[in-house]
């Protein structure tokens, strides 16, 4: 049980330390993953930038991903659902354009003007306050990935078993503090898990006063 995000980041932080995981570059998926990736960033001495994707929803299920899509176009589909349920190819590429663009979007609002960060030949450690499916990781991870980088890292303070090796086909390493069992949702391992706003989350990247 972690007390809050910001808490969850300390624990993830030392547990990076103590495996000797560097970053050239630490990505924070928002929301929640902002408050838990400062204090990573901090103890890696590493900048802290974001990275985002949505999901794709399932027909008649929005809130079942069957995939996701992140700000770049880079897309990670769950083939064994799709087929299961003969989703049909004009359906997802409806759900892929949809879910680029509102990350992007997300991007936009957190980043204005400010140029993408190199990741090119660079140690990228991703981090978020949980998996359940993993889906929008992937995504993300995808992109970190298709941006060049040399080694991606997806770091988070909990998830289930299951998923979290399912992710290290994605990465070239994956981080957690507590694989729970049963695992409900993420914010059941939380005493403090309330909704954080993007002008909460944006103050974590420090950009405001520069």
């Amino acid at each position: 049980m972690f007390e809050d995000r910001a808490e969850a980041g300390e624990r993830l932080a030392a547990t990076l330390a103590d495996r000797d995981i560097g970053a050239d570059l630490v990505l924070a998926i928002p929301r929640g993953g902002l408050p838990v990736a400062r204090p990573v960033a901090d103890r890696l001495d590493a900048p802290l930038d974001i990275v985002a994707a949505k999901k794709l929803g399932m027909p008649g299920n929005a809130e079942f991903a069957i995939g996701a899509a992140a700000s770049d176009g880079s897309v990670w589909l769950n083939d064994d659902i799709i087929d299961r349920h003969d989703i049909d190819e004009s359906y997802l590429d409806q759900e892929r354009t949809r879910a680029a663009e509102t990350a992007r979007e997300k991007i936009d609002r957190y980043r204005g003007a400010r140029d993408p960060p190199e990741m090119a030949g660079k140690t990228v450690v991703v981090v978020d306050d949980g998996v359940a499916t993993g889906a929008t990781a992937r995504a993300c991870l995808r992109q970190v990935r298709n941006a060049g980088a040399e080694r991606v890292v997806l770091a988070v303070p909990l998830g289930p078993p299951d998923s979290l090796r399912d992710l290290e086909s994605a990465a070239d390493a994956v981080v957690a503090v507590a694989e729970p069992q049963p695992f409900n949702a993420v914010g059941a391992h939380y005493r403090t898990f309330g909704q954080v706003t993007d002008e909460e989350a944006m103050a974590y990247l420090g950009w405001v006063a520069e």
